[in-house]
């Protein structure tokens, strides 16, 4: 016999069930254009033998993994991509935890224009940003005309090599771990500090008994980051390798693109994804097991074990080296953020006849003239402001529902849809790429733009859930509750009460979402064509073949105009406000 439902339990089915259906339209759309590209990459290392316009269901084979597994060179080039994987991490978390540190000591009314320190660098583009290290690391660079000051060097041979490729990366990837430290160390209340400085704890004490321990998730969740993405990347690796260094990046888009190789190309990057995700399950387990003070006792909120007592030798020498050296990596931290983007800036209005010529020889504004009549830099420009308004419509138009089911709806699977949903940003960029360039080569009708569109809303609607989250939980219930007592149905609701307050983040995720759309360029650079090339593309094609700095005043007006768009945002929400908790 079939019992009926009382009213609770009808409440709370519809309340599940609409929950499920504001859940529905981002998860079909990441199902589409995130999760069958992956499969698609999936197939394509099972295929026995290379057939680019051949069926894409086949008779499973391992001759692909057999390949890259069984080959000196493949191996080589992964393993090298690990351990510079690992050594991009080393040097991002060295300077990197000073950066932190002195985000969340800065004072309130200073802290959004310090994090301007961290986002410029992180919203602009990763091409931009190699060019700056290439004229830092010139034999006529700034750096070797600083160490000429104090008689050493010149050094010619900083370019071009592992060491190159490690700065670049670790340029790019360093504000990941930043952003991680600082969500745990603006979450830590300053009483524990001051408690333990009550009682007798030197600074260096402070720092390894509370500090140190307290930011370890952070710590951890930026190091597994900063790995995973440094293990795939290739167009700091190609601008800063000049040919010397090859990373399995550059060997992905090598095969998929250049020997149209898909089978080795997915074989390659399954091979590499898994090897990192291995590696930082690694990392993760040994975290796990020398630092169990990070997981709670039983979920009571008190360490289950304390850190391993330091010397007092070691603690004194902490207390008088530490404060100095703290500042050291704090200064390199901020040079390597922000040098490289002045010297961009500079590098455009010198009249060098080299882009690579570190040397200033002249102001000019002919780089800049050249770029404005250069039809190919509009035509880009043009693609990538297109690109970036529809996949930032897309993507807000899938993420507001789905930051509502996050927050106010409670149902089955909904800790896995928001995984889902974030997977984008630790899955490695270039499978994705080589997954959408079959999906395209398949349907050959489907214009390009769209399916550039497709990973472009796939890429941005992370950072979009994220910054609504936010603000959908900093909404007031009471007011909907009060408009609903006087009689106003959801509509109305939605469009004078909620609307109006959640349009700060709605702006802070539309203009976070342009730009992240706007500079995107190691997906971008798989699906592009000769007719449809944006501009992060345009420039990195340029600054492979190109001699004129040209390049160098198309990345300065980028660069304004990541600085405007952050101006901008800064209005709606401020910007130490988007990574706070």
């Amino acid at each position: 016999m079939v019992q009926p439902l009382h009213a609770g339990n009808r409440r709370v089915i519809s309340q599940r069930n609409i929950g499920r259906g504001l859940a529905t339209p981002v998860t079909l759309v990441l199902i589409a254009a995130f999760a069958v590209p992956m499969a698609v990459v999936m197939l394509l290392s099972l295929h026995g033998y290379s057939d680019p316009f051949g069926p894409l269901f086949r008779t499973p084979s391992a001759a692909q993994y057999a390949t890259v597994l069984g080959d000196f060179f493949y191996l080589k080039v992964v393993l090298e991509t690990l351990l510079l994987a690992g050594g991009v991490t080393v040097v991002s978390v060295l300077l990197g935890y000073p950066l932190a540190l002195w985000l969340v000591s800065v004072p309130a009314r200073w802290r959004a224009l310090a994090f301007v320190v961290i986002l410029i660098p992180l919203l602009t583009n990763v091409v931009v940003r190699s060019l700056g290290i290439v004229l830092l690391l010139a034999p006529d660079g700034i750096l070797n005309g600083v160490l000429g000051w104090f008689g050493i060097g010149p050094f010619r041979g900083m370019l071009y090599n592992y060491g190159a490729v490690c700065v670049a990366l670790a340029q790019v990837f360093m504000p990941y771990v930043v952003l991680a430290l600082y969500d745990v160390l603006q979450g830590t209340s300053p009483r524990v500090h001051e408690a333990a400085e009550s009682l007798g704890a030197s600074p260096s004490m402070v720092f390894w008994t509370v500090r140190f321990p307290m930011a370890l998730p952070g710590l951890r969740a930026g190091i597994v980051v900063v790995f995973l993405m440094a293990s795939t990347a290739y167009v700091s690796a190609t601008i800063l390798g000049g040919g010397r260094v090859l990373t399995s990046g550059m060997l992905v888009y090598r095969e998929a693109i250049v020997n149209l190789n898909y089978p080795v190309a997915a074989a390659l990057t399954l091979v590499m994804t898994l090897a990192s995700l291995g590696f930082s399950g690694v990392v993760l387990l040994v975290f796990r097991r020398l630092t169990p003070w990070v997981n709670n006792a039983g979920g009571q909120g008190r360490a289950a074990a304390t850190l391993p007592a330091l010397p007092i030798a070691l603690v004194r020498t902490m207390d008088v080296v530490g404060p100095i050296l703290s500042k050291v990596l704090l200064a390199a931290a901020i040079l390597l953020l922000l040098l490289p983007l002045y010297l961009v800036v500079m590098q455009s209005f010198n009249d060098v006849p080299q882009a690579s010529s570190a040397k200033f020889m002249g102001f000019t504004l002919k780089w800049y003239q050249l770029v404005l009549e250069n039809g190919n830099y509009t035509a880009a420009f043009l693609n990538s402001v297109r690109l970036a308004i529809g996949s930032t419509l897309v993507a807000l138009a899938v993420s507001i529902p789905a930051a509502f089911a996050l927050v106010r709806f409670r149902f089955p699977g909904i800790s896995g849809l928001a995984v889902f949903w974030a997977l984008p940003l630790s899955l490695p960029g270039v499978a994705i790429g080589v997954g959408m360039l079959q999906l395209l080569s398949i349907f050959f009708r489907l214009p390009p733009f769209l399916g550039l569109l497709a990973v472009h809303v796939v890429i941005v609607i992370p950072f979009c859930i994220s910054l609504l989250v936010a603000s959908v939980m900093q909404l007031d219930r009471s007011q909907e509750e009060a408009a609903a007592s006087l009689g106003a149905n959801a509509v109305q609701r939605f469009f004078r009460i909620i609307l109006p307050g959640l349009a700060p983040g709605i702006a802070a995720a539309s203009i976070m979402a342009f730009l992240t759309s706007f500079g995107e360029v190691t997906v971008t650079s798989f699906l592009t064509t000769a007719r449809m090339t944006t501009l992060p593309v345009r420039i990195y094609a340029d600054s492979t073949f190109m001699l004129e700095p040209t390049i160098h005043a198309v990345s300065a007006m980028t660069m304004l105009l990541t600085l405007i768009a952050l101006f901008v945002l800064n209005k709606f929400l401020r910007l130490d406000r988007l990574y706070a908790r």
